[in-house]
């Protein structure tokens, strides 16, 4: 993938050419149209995820996948039953009306603007983009085709995530105080060398934060509220071959007036459970790897200290770190109820709970971290689209 992709996934005729696995060959029978056929756009590490949780959805099936790796396509459409196709073939099926776009980050609009111009529906892996006039672009071209747009974040879907948010929701937390997330996962110097575009300000568009941390940028804004203000420092310590950082530490000042922390690395040996830990005047909530691992509530029990109350008991520790350490060691699941949620917007003519104006939140804070970083300053949200 990367500068090869860069060069040809949005050219004419780029591309592998069409390869169609007979039924024979993966032990299975044709079927008929389904009521939503899928297409994967770019067959690298994310890809798999997306076919299992096309494959678990009722009334959904994928029918086409696309790389500029031949071998790639081949592999990923032989394991799922589809077609290994040309990215341009994929694009004005008539039995595909959704499209999932994989490839690097930085060519998610090139692709997604394609795919809406010919009446799919998109599904844009995490960020949206990497600047926000290029997410802009992507927005307007699904809203002008009438298409859906969702960008995955499919930890909204984890049990504790969901347990936190109803927290919020209900007032039990009390007025929001603080708002932390912190991600401290560790990546090789080879899972950047993995592809030529990992690591760089083109196509990853930033490293730790931008790549890793962006699921729990995500997660914080939607539970906490809209960032007002935000100070960070980055840097590239442990892997002094790429461009971009892998470690970010941001002071965060969100419009309810909460403050919070957000820490993102890939330099954090063996990897640790990423966290979301939110504080009101009624108590805290902690999400360790997606489960809610503390949950205290003045209501239920009090202050029965001298000095306060009683502190929780300490993380059981039962659940790993889960893509801490390894980018592949994550659940399909979540992927799965967001495409649900998407194929329930489609069918109702409603907005999915993640579109591309949700989706943006994210990038935008990102974005002014990179830029208080560079400056040394505080930088005020909402940031110049340029």
């Amino acid at each position: 993938m990367g500068k090869a992709l860069a060069s040809r996934a949005c050219r004419a005729g780029g591309g592998p050419p069409t390869i169609r696995p007979s039924p024979a060959k993966l032990g299975r029978r044709e079927v008929t149209k389904p009521e939503h056929g899928f297409g994967i756009v770019g067959c690298g590490v994310i890809a798999p995820f997306h076919a299992k949780a096309i494959g678990d959805l009722p009334g959904a099936r994928l029918v086409a996948v696309a790389d500029t790796s031949p071998e790639r396509a081949l592999d990923l459409a032989s394991d799922f039953g589809a077609e290994a196709v040309d990215v341009n073939e994929l694009l004005v099926r008539s039995d595909i009306d959704v499209v999932c776009v994989c490839v690097p980050s930085g060519l998610h609009a090139a692709i997604g603007v394609r795919a809406a111009a010919a009446g799919k529906h998109v599904v844009v892996e995490k960020p949206i983009e990497v600047t926000l006039e290029a997410a802009d672009r992507l927005i307007t071209a699904c809203n002008e085709g009438g298409v859906t747009l969702s960008v995955i974040s499919q930890h909204r879907w984890d049990s504790g995530v969901q347990a936190l948010k109803e927290l919020v929701d209900s007032g039990k937390l009390g007025r929001l105080l603080l708002g932390d997330a912190i991600v401290k996962w560790y990546r090789t110097q080879q899972y950047y060398e993995s592809g030529d575009w990992r690591g760089t300000w083109k196509l990853d568009g930033g490293g730790a934060l931008m790549n890793q941390g962006v699921h729990y940028v995500d997660l914080l804004q939607w539970v906490m509220g809209p960032v007002e203000r935000v100070f960070a420092r980055t840097r590239t310590s442990a892997h002094p071959d790429i461009e971009v950082e892998d470690i970010a530490l941001a002071v965060l000042s969100f419009a309810s007036g909460a403050v919070g922390i957000l820490e993102s690395s890939t330099a954090v040996y063996p990897g640790l459970s990423e966290r979301l830990e939110v504080t009101g005047t009624g108590g805290t909530a902690i999400v360790e790897a997606g489960e809610l691992k503390v949950r205290e509530l003045k209501e239920e029990k009090g202050e029965t200290a001298p000095y306060g109350g009683k502190a929780p008991a300490s993380n059981d520790g039962k659940r790993g770190a889960a893509a801490a350490a390894n980018p592949a060691d994550i659940s399909y699941i979540g992927h799965r109820e967001q495409l649900r949620d998407v194929l329930h917007a489609i069918g109702s003519g409603g907005k999915p709970a993640i579109d591309g104006a949700e989706a943006r939140k994210a990038l935008e804070i990102i974005l002014a971290v990179y830029e208080s970083a560079r400056s040394g300053r505080d930088v005020a949200l909402p940031l110049a689209v340029v």
